[in-house]
């Protein structure tokens, strides 16, 4: 009996420390294919949303839009396919989710220079030495 209670109690502990898994089920769709709207029907609600529509594909049975909102932000969201109703809304950003490195993105025209870069004329940069540092 002894023996059952500690094994009982260490079954107990260990399941009390493990995660709980999500389900992502909750942003799927689940419409049949005959009551899908068009994707030009989804690209018009979008573009009535004020986005400006990059991209329209098909993930988890969902319509899932990339683009730009009004102001700029990038965005991805998935819609209902059947209501066009918003299932999930994200701003994306600079970072990249798997390695958490910034992205080179850029929307329009690329600005970025690619010849050499001269450092600022501020006294802490002077060629062939290393940067200074002032603590004030």
């Amino acid at each position: 009996m002894k023996n059952q209670l500690i094994v009982t109690s260490i079954l107990f502990a260990l399941s009390a420390g493990m995660p709980a898994f999500a389900s992502d089920d909750d942003e799927d769709c689940n419409v049949p294919i005959s009551q899908w709207q068009s994707r030009e029907a989804a690209r018009d609600w979008a573009e009535s949303q004020g986005w400006d529509v990059r991209r329209i594909k098909t993930d988890d049975d969902c319509y899932e839009i990339k683009g730009y909102d009004q102001s700029g932000r990038e965005i991805e969201v998935k819609i209902d396919p059947g209501t066009l109703a918003i299932v999930k809304f994200e701003y994306e950003d600079d970072y990249d989710d798997d390695d958490n490195r910034k992205k080179n993105k850029t929307r329009g025209n690329d600005t970025r220079s690619t010849g050499p870069i001269t450092p600022p004329d501020n006294g802490l940069f002077a060629p062939g030495s290393a940067p200074k540092v002032i603590v004030k």
